[in-house]
Protein backbone atom coordinates (compact mmCIF):
# COMPACT_ATOMS: atom_id res chain seq x y z
CA UNK A 1 0.00 0.00 0.00
CA UNK A 2 1.31 3.43 -0.96
CA UNK A 3 0.88 6.20 1.59
CA UNK A 4 0.03 9.54 0.01
CA UNK A 5 0.34 13.18 0.99
CA UNK A 6 -1.88 15.50 -1.03
CA UNK A 7 -1.51 19.26 -1.51
CA UNK A 8 -4.62 21.00 -2.85
CA UNK A 9 -7.27 18.45 -1.89
CA UNK A 10 -10.33 20.60 -2.66
CA UNK A 11 -9.29 21.58 -6.18
CA UNK A 12 -10.19 19.69 -9.34
CA UNK A 13 -7.06 17.50 -9.37
CA UNK A 14 -7.20 17.03 -5.60
CA UNK A 15 -10.80 15.78 -5.63
CA UNK A 16 -10.08 13.40 -8.49
CA UNK A 17 -7.01 12.12 -6.64
CA UNK A 18 -9.24 11.34 -3.66
CA UNK A 19 -11.64 9.57 -6.02
CA UNK A 20 -8.78 7.31 -7.14
CA UNK A 21 -7.79 6.61 -3.52
CA UNK A 22 -11.43 5.96 -2.61
CA UNK A 23 -11.73 3.45 -5.46
CA UNK A 24 -8.57 1.54 -4.50
CA UNK A 25 -8.48 1.38 -0.72
CA UNK A 26 -6.25 -1.69 -0.75
CA UNK A 27 -3.61 0.13 -2.81
CA UNK A 28 -3.55 3.68 -1.42
CA UNK A 29 -3.91 5.44 1.91
CA UNK A 30 -4.16 9.21 2.38
CA UNK A 31 -2.12 10.25 5.40
CA UNK A 32 -1.83 14.04 4.93
CA UNK A 33 -3.66 16.76 3.03
CA UNK A 34 -3.84 20.50 2.55
CA UNK A 35 -6.57 22.80 1.31
CA UNK A 36 -7.09 26.55 1.11
CA UNK A 37 -10.42 28.17 1.98
CA UNK A 38 -13.05 25.60 1.01
CA UNK A 39 -13.90 24.63 4.58
CA UNK A 40 -17.06 22.66 3.80
CA UNK A 41 -15.37 20.42 1.23
CA UNK A 42 -12.18 20.13 3.29
CA UNK A 43 -14.02 18.95 6.39
CA UNK A 44 -15.90 16.31 4.40
CA UNK A 45 -12.58 14.97 3.10
CA UNK A 46 -10.97 14.95 6.54
CA UNK A 47 -13.85 13.05 8.13
CA UNK A 48 -13.84 10.50 5.29
CA UNK A 49 -10.11 9.84 4.97
CA UNK A 50 -8.83 10.63 8.50
CA UNK A 51 -5.34 11.94 7.59
CA UNK A 52 -2.88 12.32 10.45
CA UNK A 53 -2.07 15.94 9.55
CA UNK A 54 -4.03 18.72 7.80
CA UNK A 55 -2.83 22.11 6.55
CA UNK A 56 -5.10 25.06 5.80
CA UNK A 57 -4.35 28.42 4.23
CA UNK A 58 -4.35 30.58 7.37
CA UNK A 59 -4.66 30.64 11.16
CA UNK A 60 -8.11 32.17 10.78
CA UNK A 61 -9.35 29.12 8.85
CA UNK A 62 -7.57 26.81 11.30
CA UNK A 63 -9.43 28.44 14.18
CA UNK A 64 -12.75 27.91 12.39
CA UNK A 65 -12.27 24.14 11.98
CA UNK A 66 -10.10 23.08 14.91
CA UNK A 67 -13.09 22.00 17.04
CA UNK A 68 -14.52 19.99 14.14
CA UNK A 69 -11.52 17.66 13.83
CA UNK A 70 -10.95 14.29 15.53
CA UNK A 71 -8.37 14.63 18.31
CA UNK A 72 -5.70 12.53 16.56
CA UNK A 73 -5.40 14.94 13.59
CA UNK A 74 -2.65 17.57 13.73
CA UNK A 75 -3.72 20.95 12.30
CA UNK A 76 -1.16 23.33 10.75
CA UNK A 77 -1.40 26.35 8.47
CA UNK A 78 0.40 28.57 5.97
CA UNK A 79 3.63 27.95 4.10
CA UNK A 80 5.32 26.16 7.01
CA UNK A 81 2.31 23.92 7.32
CA UNK A 82 2.41 23.06 3.62
CA UNK A 83 6.05 22.05 3.94
CA UNK A 84 5.23 19.87 6.96
CA UNK A 85 2.45 18.09 5.08
CA UNK A 86 4.70 17.65 2.04
CA UNK A 87 7.56 16.14 4.01
CA UNK A 88 5.67 13.92 6.48
CA UNK A 89 7.89 10.93 7.18
CA UNK A 90 5.26 8.23 6.61
CA UNK A 91 4.38 9.31 3.05
CA UNK A 92 5.75 7.41 0.06
CA UNK A 93 4.68 9.98 -2.52
CA UNK A 94 3.56 13.61 -2.60
CA UNK A 95 0.76 14.63 -4.94
CA UNK A 96 1.27 18.33 -5.62
CA UNK A 97 -2.06 19.62 -6.92
CA UNK A 98 -1.97 23.22 -5.68
CA UNK A 99 -2.21 26.11 -8.11
CA UNK A 100 0.61 28.61 -8.56
CA UNK A 101 4.17 29.07 -7.34
CA UNK A 102 3.08 28.33 -3.74
CA UNK A 103 3.83 24.70 -4.61
CA UNK A 104 7.56 25.25 -5.07
CA UNK A 105 8.86 25.20 -1.49
CA UNK A 106 6.78 22.18 -0.40
CA UNK A 107 8.02 20.26 -3.45
CA UNK A 108 11.64 20.98 -2.55
CA UNK A 109 10.97 19.97 1.06
CA UNK A 110 9.49 16.65 -0.07
CA UNK A 111 12.43 15.99 -2.39
CA UNK A 112 14.89 16.58 0.44
CA UNK A 113 13.00 13.96 2.46
CA UNK A 114 13.25 11.42 -0.37
CA UNK A 115 9.61 11.49 -1.52
CA UNK A 116 8.71 10.82 -5.13
CA UNK A 117 6.57 13.65 -6.54
CA UNK A 118 3.39 13.20 -8.57
CA UNK A 119 3.24 16.71 -9.95
CA UNK A 120 0.28 18.61 -11.33
CA UNK A 121 1.63 21.96 -10.12
CA UNK A 122 3.36 22.98 -13.34
CA UNK A 123 4.38 26.37 -11.92
CA UNK A 124 6.98 24.61 -9.74
CA UNK A 125 8.92 23.46 -12.79
CA UNK A 126 8.23 26.62 -14.78
CA UNK A 127 9.66 28.93 -12.13
CA UNK A 128 12.52 26.78 -10.83
CA UNK A 129 12.93 23.80 -13.15
CA UNK A 130 16.73 23.70 -12.93
CA UNK A 131 16.67 23.67 -9.12
CA UNK A 132 13.90 21.07 -8.83
CA UNK A 133 15.41 18.65 -11.35
CA UNK A 134 18.91 18.96 -9.92
CA UNK A 135 17.61 18.23 -6.42
CA UNK A 136 15.54 15.31 -7.68
CA UNK A 137 18.64 13.77 -9.27
CA UNK A 138 20.71 14.41 -6.16
CA UNK A 139 18.21 12.71 -3.85
CA UNK A 140 17.33 9.90 -6.27
CA UNK A 141 13.63 10.65 -6.48
CA UNK A 142 11.30 10.64 -9.48
CA UNK A 143 9.11 13.44 -10.79
CA UNK A 144 6.02 11.72 -12.18
CA UNK A 145 3.71 13.94 -14.25
CA UNK A 146 -0.04 14.14 -13.63
CA UNK A 147 -0.92 16.55 -16.46
CA UNK A 148 -2.58 14.41 -19.14
CA UNK A 149 -0.14 15.60 -21.82
CA UNK A 150 2.98 14.89 -19.80
CA UNK A 151 1.62 11.60 -18.51
CA UNK A 152 1.02 10.60 -22.13
CA UNK A 153 4.61 11.41 -23.04
CA UNK A 154 5.91 9.68 -19.91
CA UNK A 155 4.07 6.51 -20.85
CA UNK A 156 5.16 6.66 -24.50
CA UNK A 157 8.80 7.10 -23.41
CA UNK A 158 8.76 4.15 -21.00
CA UNK A 159 11.82 2.00 -21.70
CA UNK A 160 13.16 4.14 -24.54
CA UNK A 161 16.46 5.97 -24.35
CA UNK A 162 16.57 9.71 -24.78
CA UNK A 163 18.85 9.71 -27.83
CA UNK A 164 16.24 7.82 -29.89
CA UNK A 165 13.65 10.58 -29.50
CA UNK A 166 13.23 13.04 -32.37
CA UNK A 167 10.58 15.29 -30.78
CA UNK A 168 7.77 15.55 -28.26
CA UNK A 169 4.36 16.61 -29.56
CA UNK A 170 1.99 18.18 -27.03
CA UNK A 171 -1.65 18.30 -28.07
CA UNK A 172 -3.87 21.26 -27.18
CA UNK A 173 -7.64 21.56 -27.28
CA UNK A 174 -7.41 25.29 -28.01
CA UNK A 175 -9.66 26.16 -25.09
CA UNK A 176 -12.94 28.03 -24.94
CA UNK A 177 -12.21 30.43 -27.83
CA UNK A 178 -10.30 28.17 -30.21
CA UNK A 179 -12.56 28.99 -33.16
CA UNK A 180 -12.62 32.76 -32.63
CA UNK A 181 -10.43 35.37 -34.31
CA UNK A 182 -8.49 37.90 -32.24
CA UNK A 183 -11.04 40.54 -33.21
CA UNK A 184 -13.77 38.39 -31.67
CA UNK A 185 -11.87 38.18 -28.36
CA UNK A 186 -11.93 41.88 -27.53
CA UNK A 187 -15.02 41.84 -25.32
CA UNK A 188 -15.37 38.17 -24.30
CA UNK A 189 -16.79 37.60 -20.84
CA UNK A 190 -15.40 35.62 -17.91
CA UNK A 191 -18.34 33.21 -18.01
CA UNK A 192 -17.69 32.48 -21.70
CA UNK A 193 -13.98 31.93 -21.03
CA UNK A 194 -14.79 29.41 -18.30
CA UNK A 195 -16.76 27.14 -20.64
CA UNK A 196 -14.08 24.66 -21.70
CA UNK A 197 -15.35 22.35 -24.46
CA UNK A 198 -13.64 19.15 -23.24
CA UNK A 199 -12.35 19.29 -19.66
CA UNK A 200 -13.79 20.15 -16.24
CA UNK A 201 -11.07 22.19 -14.53
CA UNK A 202 -10.59 25.02 -12.06
CA UNK A 203 -11.11 28.66 -13.05
CA UNK A 204 -7.45 29.68 -13.39
CA UNK A 205 -6.38 26.74 -15.54
CA UNK A 206 -9.49 27.12 -17.71
CA UNK A 207 -8.57 30.73 -18.46
CA UNK A 208 -4.99 29.62 -19.15
CA UNK A 209 -6.40 27.10 -21.60
CA UNK A 210 -8.38 29.84 -23.34
CA UNK A 211 -5.26 32.00 -23.76
CA UNK A 212 -3.10 28.91 -24.51
CA UNK A 213 -0.77 29.99 -21.71
CA UNK A 214 -1.48 26.64 -20.10
CA UNK A 215 0.05 24.91 -23.10
CA UNK A 216 3.00 27.29 -23.00
CA UNK A 217 3.61 26.43 -19.34
CA UNK A 218 3.35 22.75 -20.27
CA UNK A 219 6.05 23.24 -22.92
CA UNK A 220 8.40 24.62 -20.28
CA UNK A 221 7.42 21.83 -17.91
CA UNK A 222 8.13 19.23 -20.61
CA UNK A 223 11.59 20.71 -21.16
CA UNK A 224 12.46 19.95 -17.51
CA UNK A 225 10.56 16.70 -17.04
CA UNK A 226 12.08 15.06 -20.09
CA UNK A 227 15.35 16.99 -20.47
CA UNK A 228 14.34 17.97 -24.00
CA UNK A 229 15.42 21.18 -25.81
CA UNK A 230 12.67 23.52 -26.95
CA UNK A 231 13.60 22.88 -30.57
CA UNK A 232 12.35 19.31 -30.10
CA UNK A 233 9.02 20.23 -28.50
CA UNK A 234 6.02 20.94 -30.74
CA UNK A 235 2.42 21.88 -30.03
CA UNK A 236 -0.49 20.78 -32.21
CA UNK A 237 -4.16 21.75 -31.93
CA UNK A 238 -6.41 18.73 -31.48
CA UNK A 239 -10.01 19.65 -30.71
CA UNK A 240 -11.25 16.27 -29.53
CA UNK A 241 -8.66 15.79 -26.74
CA UNK A 242 -8.51 12.06 -27.54
CA UNK A 243 -4.77 11.95 -28.31
CA UNK A 244 -3.18 13.38 -25.18
CA UNK A 245 0.32 13.72 -26.64
CA UNK A 246 2.82 11.95 -28.88
CA UNK A 247 6.50 11.03 -29.10
CA UNK A 248 8.29 10.87 -32.43
CA UNK A 249 11.38 8.67 -32.68
CA UNK A 250 14.36 9.00 -34.98
CA UNK A 251 13.09 6.23 -37.28
CA UNK A 252 9.92 8.23 -37.95
CA UNK A 253 7.70 6.15 -35.66
CA UNK A 254 5.19 8.11 -33.60
CA UNK A 255 3.76 6.69 -30.39
CA UNK A 256 0.54 8.29 -29.15
CA UNK A 257 -1.42 7.95 -25.93
CA UNK A 258 -5.18 7.91 -26.53
CA UNK A 259 -8.13 7.97 -24.17
CA UNK A 260 -11.29 9.82 -23.25
CA UNK A 261 -10.78 13.11 -21.39
CA UNK A 262 -10.59 11.91 -17.76
CA UNK A 263 -7.92 13.28 -15.41
CA UNK A 264 -8.25 10.28 -13.13
CA UNK A 265 -6.33 8.22 -15.71
CA UNK A 266 -3.00 10.12 -15.41
CA UNK A 267 -3.51 10.61 -11.66
CA UNK A 268 -4.05 6.91 -11.10
CA UNK A 269 -1.10 5.90 -13.28
CA UNK A 270 1.20 8.30 -11.43
CA UNK A 271 0.24 6.58 -8.17
CA UNK A 272 0.17 2.95 -9.35
CA UNK A 273 2.93 2.75 -11.98
CA UNK A 274 4.19 0.46 -13.36
CA UNK A 275 1.02 -1.43 -12.44
CA UNK A 276 -2.26 -0.35 -14.01
CA UNK A 277 -5.52 -0.43 -12.09
CA UNK A 278 -9.12 -0.59 -13.21
CA UNK A 279 -10.65 2.88 -13.55
CA UNK A 280 -13.97 2.78 -11.72
CA UNK A 281 -16.69 4.45 -13.78
CA UNK A 282 -14.31 5.47 -16.56
CA UNK A 283 -15.66 5.81 -20.08
CA UNK A 284 -13.89 3.52 -22.55
CA UNK A 285 -12.64 4.90 -25.85
CA UNK A 286 -14.50 3.59 -28.89
CA UNK A 287 -12.98 5.30 -31.89
CA UNK A 288 -15.95 4.50 -34.08
CA UNK A 289 -18.02 6.68 -31.78
CA UNK A 290 -15.52 9.55 -32.15
CA UNK A 291 -15.61 9.18 -35.93
CA UNK A 292 -12.74 11.48 -36.87
CA UNK A 293 -9.87 13.35 -35.26
CA UNK A 294 -8.72 16.82 -36.29
CA UNK A 295 -5.31 18.46 -36.10
CA UNK A 296 -4.08 21.96 -36.84
CA UNK A 297 -0.81 23.82 -36.49
CA UNK A 298 -1.20 26.67 -33.96
CA UNK A 299 -1.04 30.26 -35.16
CA UNK A 300 1.39 31.96 -32.76
CA UNK A 301 0.13 35.42 -33.67
CA UNK A 302 -3.38 34.30 -32.69
CA UNK A 303 -2.25 32.52 -29.52
CA UNK A 304 0.19 35.17 -28.28
CA UNK A 305 0.63 33.62 -24.83
CA UNK A 306 1.91 30.38 -26.35
CA UNK A 307 4.51 32.38 -28.29
CA UNK A 308 5.55 34.29 -25.15
CA UNK A 309 5.97 31.02 -23.24
CA UNK A 310 8.26 29.55 -25.89
CA UNK A 311 10.32 32.75 -25.95
CA UNK A 312 10.57 32.89 -22.14
CA UNK A 313 11.55 29.24 -21.99
CA UNK A 314 14.29 29.67 -24.58
CA UNK A 315 15.57 32.80 -22.80
CA UNK A 316 15.76 30.76 -19.60
CA UNK A 317 16.92 31.94 -16.21
CA UNK A 318 14.31 34.10 -14.49
CA UNK A 319 12.25 34.73 -17.64
CA UNK A 320 9.86 31.80 -17.02
CA UNK A 321 9.43 33.00 -13.43
CA UNK A 322 8.31 36.40 -14.74
CA UNK A 323 6.04 34.74 -17.32
CA UNK A 324 4.28 32.69 -14.66
CA UNK A 325 4.00 35.40 -11.99
CA UNK A 326 2.71 38.01 -14.44
CA UNK A 327 0.19 35.57 -15.84
CA UNK A 328 -1.13 34.59 -12.39
CA UNK A 329 -1.78 38.22 -11.49
CA UNK A 330 -3.29 39.04 -14.88
CA UNK A 331 -5.62 36.03 -14.89
CA UNK A 332 -6.81 36.86 -11.36
CA UNK A 333 -7.53 40.41 -12.53
CA UNK A 334 -9.52 39.13 -15.51
CA UNK A 335 -11.53 36.74 -13.31
CA UNK A 336 -12.31 39.67 -11.01
CA UNK A 337 -13.47 41.86 -13.91
CA UNK A 338 -10.59 44.34 -13.66
CA UNK A 339 -9.13 43.82 -17.14
CA UNK A 340 -10.24 42.50 -20.51
CA UNK A 341 -9.26 39.10 -21.89
CA UNK A 342 -6.60 40.30 -24.34
CA UNK A 343 -5.00 42.44 -21.65
CA UNK A 344 -3.74 39.24 -20.00
CA UNK A 345 -1.14 38.73 -22.73
CA UNK A 346 -0.36 42.46 -22.85
CA UNK A 347 0.53 42.54 -19.15
CA UNK A 348 2.64 39.39 -19.43
CA UNK A 349 4.53 40.71 -22.44
CA UNK A 350 5.22 44.05 -20.77
CA UNK A 351 6.58 42.32 -17.66
CA UNK A 352 8.89 40.18 -19.79
CA UNK A 353 10.10 43.14 -21.84
CA UNK A 354 11.02 45.16 -18.73
CA UNK A 355 12.76 42.29 -16.94
CA UNK A 356 16.55 41.88 -16.85
CA UNK A 357 17.19 38.13 -16.84
CA UNK A 358 19.37 36.37 -14.26
CA UNK A 359 20.75 33.35 -16.11
CA UNK A 360 21.18 30.79 -13.32
CA UNK A 361 19.16 32.09 -10.37
CA UNK A 362 19.29 30.70 -6.84
CA UNK A 363 16.03 29.96 -5.02
CA UNK A 364 16.01 33.27 -3.13
CA UNK A 365 16.48 35.17 -6.40
CA UNK A 366 13.57 33.28 -7.99
CA UNK A 367 11.31 34.09 -5.07
CA UNK A 368 12.36 37.76 -5.17
CA UNK A 369 11.69 38.02 -8.93
CA UNK A 370 8.33 36.33 -8.46
CA UNK A 371 7.26 38.89 -5.83
CA UNK A 372 8.70 41.83 -7.76
CA UNK A 373 6.88 40.79 -10.93
CA UNK A 374 3.55 40.47 -9.15
CA UNK A 375 3.92 43.94 -7.69
CA UNK A 376 4.87 45.39 -11.08
CA UNK A 377 1.88 43.89 -12.86
CA UNK A 378 -0.42 45.22 -10.14
CA UNK A 379 1.13 48.66 -10.64
CA UNK A 380 0.52 48.41 -14.41
CA UNK A 381 -3.20 48.12 -13.70
CA UNK A 382 -3.45 50.96 -11.18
Amino acid sequence: MKKISLLGSTGSIGKQTLDVIRSHKDDFQLIALSFGRNIEEGLKQILEFHPSIVCVESKDIANKIVNELPSHIKLVDGEEGLMEVASIAEADILVNAVMGSVGLKPTLAAIECGKDIAIANKETLVTAGHIVTEMATKHGIELVPIDSEHSAIYQCLEGDVEKEVSRLILTASGGSFRDRTREELVDVTVSAALKHPNWQMGAKITIDSATMMNKGLEVIEARWLFNMPYEKIDVILHKESIIHSMVEYIDGSVLAHLGTPDMRVPIQYALSKPKRLDLTGGKRLNLWEVGSLHFQKPDYSRFRCLYLAFEAGKAGGTAPTVLNAANEVAVAAFLNGKIKFLEIEELVERALQEHIITSVPELDEILAVDEETRNKVISYMS
